[in-house]
């Protein structure tokens, strides 16, 4: 992960060479205390602050590709300048670091002002390309905002941070992306199960990039304390800055940019249902204003189909954030949203038009992808509506993988196999993705075989003379090989904690095609084994960090 000078890019420079730029602190109304204490702050978007500096910082990973969005080159040494920079000790000409003012509704429930607590945006970087970049550390110390919290990160949410924003990335949904990880050399004492028995971890900082950081409560606090000055100046920023092509500020414009971010978020929630992926924390202070995924806490990939399951222990009871839920979830928190910007758009009734451009974006994006994760061209014929239920019925009825599962339906031999073929002839194919032998008794097996006969005979009717290996091809497309279930990131923290890099540098450079086979590494696709199954880590997980 650290390079020589042969491999670095004629173009790039030093991270510590770039050119940066503080728009979102020299454009918004500040704190005008200075005071680093945990406090109520008022009429600001953001405090002024420094990354408290830890004893070794040390460069655990750098993202080539994100270092080269930026315009850097990936460093040379792993305790120099860079590690400095990324670890919080070394504040660089032209930073203006700050943390951001902002609140939410947490579990459904207005939670007030929460804010960075621990994240602190160091500066912009403009890339070569001309787009506009945070970089924001994670675990760089207290703020104001960081209430009885030490502002720190373990070093195992910073690996799984770090991980999944780039597998996101390659997988085609839209998220913040990671260019760093580094260690401190301190410990942090965590209770990951909130048992009563906190523990010393290692701790680490993770450096997280995005065009912006601006969260639904950043707008929340402003509405919520009738700071309308500073809501209108942040929206106007936000517009300005991100948004240039809906034109000037007005009510309608406003109304626009609402309805914009209804269509990113409902695209982006799609994305999420089509791999699988669960959030695991859904508040609104964790939702992006750019429809982007942020922050990555207790998420987890189905592995045994389920709707109602969630990764994250504080939910169990309730599982308000499980995998079925987070479409309407996403709609209430833009109904939240909708509720803090009513100040400048003023007519209710562009609100709600927003609001249904996010269930007809979702309803038709999931639609476009369900279609291509089973080889169809639409899913609008008559019956097609049985078809999908059925087969969620049957998937949750014994424990079926689900990225196996429509990894695996590519392979059917849907021009060759023969109308009389038996059940187990057809179900067979599909074997990797069943977690027992139930999915093999006779009932089951029957109701599965009749269900791909069904499936063959709708595949057929549409397919025409389309050659299969388009038919192929586009559902592998659609359906990835590779995820990073959590089992593989638990076994990439616990390498690293060894101090063995190459588990995870090898998973990170499969992760980057998770849609091509790669033969050479098809255990990284294996369903969940045994072992994992409450292995803490490897199934649910808390929000300790």
């Amino acid at each position: 992960m650290i390079h020589s000078n042969a491999e670095r890019g004629a173009s790039l420079v030093d991270l510590c060479d770039l050119s940066f730029d503080n728009s979102f602190v020299r454009e918004l109304p500040a704190d005008s205390l200075l005071r680093n204490v945990p406090r109520a702050v008022r009429n600001a978007c953001y405090t002024r602050v420094e990354p408290t500096p830890v004893p070794a910082p040390q460069l655990l990973a750098w993202a080539d590709p994100v270092g080269e969005m930026l315009g850097a080159l990936p460093p040379d040494s792993s305790t120099g300048p860079v590690a400095e920079v990324l670890g919080g000790n070394r504040v660089l000409p032209g930073m203006q670091p700050y943390a951001a003012r902002y609140g939410g509704h947490q579990f459904g429930q207005w939670a007030g002002q929460l804010g960075d607590g621990r994240a602190i945006t160091l500066a912009e970087v403009v890339s070569p390309d001309g787009m506009r970049h945070d970089l924001q550390l994670k675990g760089a110390g207290r703020t104001p905002y960081s209430r009885t919290a030490d502002g720190r990160a373990v070093l195992r949410s910073s690996v799984r941070e770090y991980m999944c924003s780039e597998a996101m990335h390659y997988l085609g949904v839209p998220t913040t992306r990671a260019l760093s990880l580094v260690a401190t050399g301190e410990a942090v004492v965590r209770d990951m199960f909130y048992d009563g028995n906190p523990q010393a971890e290692p701790g680490a900082v993770v450096c997280r990039v995005a065009p912006s950081f601006v969260r639904f409560g950043n707008f929340e606090i402003l509405a919520d304390h009738e700071e309308l000055d500073a809501l209108k100046r942040l929206a106007d920023y936000v517009i300005g800055t991100h948004f240039p092509e809906l034109g000037a500020p007005s009510p309608a414009t406003y109304a626009r940019w609402f309805e914009e971010i209804c269509w990113r978020t409902a695209t982006m929630i799609a994305e999420w249902m089509r791999v699988g992926f669960v959030h695991g924390v859904m508040n609104t202070d964790n939702m992006s204003i750019l429809g982007l995924t942020i922050d990555y806490g207790p998420y987890g990939w189905l592995e045994g189909y389920d709707p109602r399951w969630t990764p994250n222990t504080t939910d169990a009871q309730w599982r308000r954030y499980c995998y079925g839920n987070q479409p309407q979830i996403a709609l209430w928190n833009l109904a939240r949203l909708g509720v803090a910007l009513a100040p400048l758009i003023e007519d209710k009734t562009a609100l709600e038009n927003g609001l249904a451009v996010f269930g007809e974006t979702y309803e038709r994006a999931s639609h476009r992808m369900l279609a291509d994760k089973l080889g169809l061209v639409s899913l609008d014929w008559e019956g097609d509506d049985h078809l999908l239920s059925d087969l969620f019925e049957l998937l949750q009825e014994v424990e079926t993988d689900m990225t196996l599962f429509f990894r695996l339906l590519a392979a059917l031999p849907v021009e060759s196999a023969a109308d009389t073929a038996d059940d187990s002839g057809l179900v067979e194919p599909l074997r990797r993705a069943f977690y027992t032998d139930e999915a093999f008794a006779p009932a089951q097996r029957s109701r599965l075989g009749g269900w791909l006969r069904r499936y063959i005979a709708r595949v057929r009717q549409e397919q025409g003379g389309v050659p299969a290996s388009e038919r192929i091809e586009r559902m592998n497309r659609a359906n990835p090989k590779y995820v990073l279930r959590n089992y593989l990131a638990q076994q990439a923290i616990d390498a690293l904690e060894r101090g063995d890099a190459a588990y995870m540098a090898r998973l990170m450079a499969v992760l980057q095609h998770p849609y091509d086979e790669q033969p050479r590494h098809d255990e990284l696709a294996d369903r969940r084994p045994e072992w994992a199954r409450h292995k803490p880590g490897c199934s649910a997980l808390s929000c300790s960090s």
